[in-house]
Order: structure tokens, then C-alpha cells, then sequence
């Protein structure tokens, strides 16, 4: 009977750390999508992580290229040209304007209230390796990827489709 008490304790500590860094990524993730919402560059800066993405942009890239039906010469210009490519879409790409289209497809519009932090926690998800991802529904794949950085949770990844990148005026 202990031993059963005692798996059910570390079960449900598990649980209170999952839930407790979901609230604390979803305060974050509220102060990013409010400063999407009212395109405040200096708050959307301070809660992304602008290399890690153009990181993934230049992956994205370059995985694509690999699927690529073109001859090797090319596929080799693509590689040399990914770098500079990748740091010069992020730069245009990782702007407010552009993830309101992201936001919008999560329901999130500018004549619409943002939802607070505990609604915000209930579609985290923790990962193995201590980030944690927005999913458009409660057991859904992840889309918007956050890492802690200090006392922040940051933007560090999206897993969407890139169309939804799109810059909007």
C-alpha cells in the first residue's frame, strides 16, 4: 500500500510541475501574442528567439531543397545561398505583422479579448526536454514551440505550415 501511496505521490508531483510550467510558459505566451495583437516590436523581441528561428527557417530550407528534383549543382548553390536566404526571410518573417495570420488561425483576432494564462496553459504542452508547445487543440500536434531563456519563455520554433507566414499591412 505504501509503495502504491508513493508512485501516486510522484505521479501527481509530476502532474503540479507539468501544470505549474505551463502557467508559468503561458504568462509569456499571453505578453507575446498581446504584443502581436498591438504590434509592439520591443515586447514581441523580448519573447522570441530570433536566431533559433531563422535557425529552423534555414533547416526548413534546406530539407526542402533536399526533397527537390534538381540537379546537384543546384542543390548545392541552395546550400551556399541558405544562410544568407534564411537570415534575410527571419529578418522580414519574424515580425508582429507577420504571426497575426498565426494568431488568427488560433482564434485570436484584434477585436477579440485575449484569453488569460490558465486558458492559455490548457493547450501547452511540456516536452521531454523541458520546452513546451502551443497546439491548436488540447491533443493536437504542436505548433508554436517556447523555451526558457532566463526568467522568459521565449518563441523558439514553429512547426505550422509556412504558409501561414504570411506578412500582413
Amino acid at each position: 500500500m505504501r509503495r502504491i501511496l508513493a508512485i501516486l505521490g510522484s505521479a501527481l508531483a509530476l502532474a503540479s510541475c507539468a501544470t505549474a510550467q505551463r502557467l508559468d510558459a503561458a504568462n509569456d505566451v499571453h505578453a507575446l501574442l498581446t504584443s502581436i495583437r498591438d504590434d509592439d516590436a520591443r515586447t514581441f523581441e523580448a519573447h522570441i528567439d530570433r536566431p533559433a528561428l531563422q535557425r529552423e527557417i534555414e533547416a526548413r530550407m534546406a530539407r526542402e531543397l533536399g526533397r527537390a528534383k534538381a540537379d546537384d549543382s543546384l542543390k548545392l548553390l541552395g546550400a551556399l545561398l541558405a544562410p544568407t536566404v534564411a537570415r534575410v526571410a527571419g529578418d522580414a518573417l519574424i515580425q508582429p505583422s507577420t504571426f497575426r495570420m498565426v494568431a488568427a488561425n488560433y482564434g485570436y483576432t484584434p477585436s477579440q479579448r485575449l484569453p488569460g494564462p490558465i486558458a492559455i496553459a490548457s493547450v501547452l504542452k511540456p516536452l521531454e526536454d523541458g520546452r513546451v508547445c502551443a497546439t491548436r487543440k488540447k491533443d493536437g500536434p504542436c505548433v508554436l514551440i517556447f523555451t526558457k531563456e532566463g526568467q522568459a519563455w521565449r518563441l523558439s520554433g514553429f512547426e505550422g505550415d509556412l504558409a501561414e507566414l504570411r506578412k500582413r499591412g
